[in-house]
C-alpha cells in the first residue's frame, strides 16, 4: 500500500513538473504589482505572490527545478559512486580499496551546504553548481552501498564459478555483480532523490541553488519568510511541496526495499 501512495505522490509532483515545460496558467517571469498579495480565488487559485506572479504557476516550474537537480544530482553519485563501490570490493585488502574508502570518508566529513559553499565561492551560486555539490556528497554513498553489497556476493559460488572459467574482477563486476545488486542501488537512488530535493531547497533558500528568475520551493521559502504574518500561504505552499515529495519518494523508497529484498519476501510468505 505504501508503494501505492508514495508512487501516487511522485507522480503528481512529476506530472505538474512535465506538465510546466509546455503550460502553466501564467508565466513565472511576468510580473504584475498591482496585483500582489492577491488572496486564493478564480484567478489565481493559489493567489499571487509579492511581484504579483502567480503561485501555481511558480510551483509548478519550482518542481521542475527542484526535481532535475535532484535527478542529476543522484546520476553523478551513482555514476561515479558505483564503479568506485564495486572496484573496491573486488580488490578488497588492496591499497585500491583503501583510497577509494578514505576519500569516501574524506567527503563525508564535509557535509553538502559546506560542499556548496566551497563551489559557490569560487564558481559563483547557480543550480549547476548545487548538482555538483550534491552530485558530489552522493558519490561515497553509491560507493559504500555498491562495495558492500558487492562484497557478499565475491565469496558465493557463481563468482567462484565466473573466475574459474577465466573471467576478470571487471567483468565478473559488471556481469554478476552489478545486476544482484541493481536492487540495492534502486532503493538507495530513491531515498538519496528525496534527500536531494530537501538538500537542493536548503542550498536554494540561502541563495546557493537556483538564481532569480528561475523559481525554486526553497527560494520561495526564503522569498516568504518577511510575510510570513500577512501572506503565510508564501510559505506554506511550498513547505507542504516539499513535505508531500519527500514523503511520496521515503515511501516508495521503503516498497520498493520491501518488495525487491528476497529476505522481506520469503519472511511474508
Amino acid at each position: 500500500m505504501q508503494i501505492v501512495i508514495g508512487a501516487a505522490l511522485t507522480a503528481l509532483f512529476l506530472g505538474a513538473a512535465l506538465l510546466s515545460f509546455v503550460w502553466t496558467p501564467y508565466d513565472v517571469a511576468t510580473l504584475d504589482i498591482a496585483r500582489k498579495l492577491t488572496p486564493p480565488g478564480a484567478e489565481y487559485w493559489l493567489g499571487s505572490d509579492h511581484f504579483g506572479r502567480d503561485t501555481l504557476s511558480m510551483l509548478m516550474v519550482g518542481a521542475r527545478t527542484s526535481i532535475a537537480v535532484a535527478v542529476l544530482a543522484v546520476g553523478i553519485g551513482m555514476a561515479l559512486g558505483v564503479p568506485l563501490g564495486l572496484a573496491a570490493a573486488a580488490r578488497r585488502g588492496s591499497w585500491l580499496d583503501e583510497v577509494i574508502m578514505r576519500t569516501n570518508d574524506l567527503i563525508f566529513a564535509f557535509p553538502s551546504l559546506v560542499i556548496a559553499i566551497l563551489i559557490t565561492a569560487v564558481f559563483g551560486p547557480s543550480a549547476t553548481n548545487a548538482i555538483l555539490a550534491i552530485g558530489i556528497f552522493n558519490v561515497p554513498v553509491f560507493a559504500r552501498v555498491a562495495r558492500g553489497g558487492a562484497l557478499s556476493l565475491w565469496t558465493l559460488d557463481f563468482v567462484l564459478a565466473a573466475r574459474v572459467a577465466g573471467k576478470g574482477a571487471a567483468r565478473i563486476s559488471a556481469e554478476h555483480i552489478l545486476p544482484n545488486i541493481a536492487n540495492l542501488l534502486i532503493v538507495q537512488g530513491t531515498i538519496q532523490f528525496s534527500l536531494g530535493i530537501l538538500a537542493e531547497a536548503g542550498l536554494s533558500y540561502v541563495g546557493l541553488g537556483a538564481q532569480p528568475p528561475t523559481p525554486s520551493w526553497g527560494r520561495m521559502l526564503a522569498d516568504a519568510q518577511t510575510m510570513i504574518y500577512t501572506a503565510p500561504r508564501l510559505a506554506i505552499l511550498p513547505g507542504v511541496a516539499i513535505i508531500l515529495m519527500v514523503l511520496g519518494l521515503n515511501l516508495m523508497g521503503d516498497g520498493l526495499r520491501d518488495l525487491l529484498d528476497p529476505r522481506v519476501r520469503r519472511a511474508r510468505g
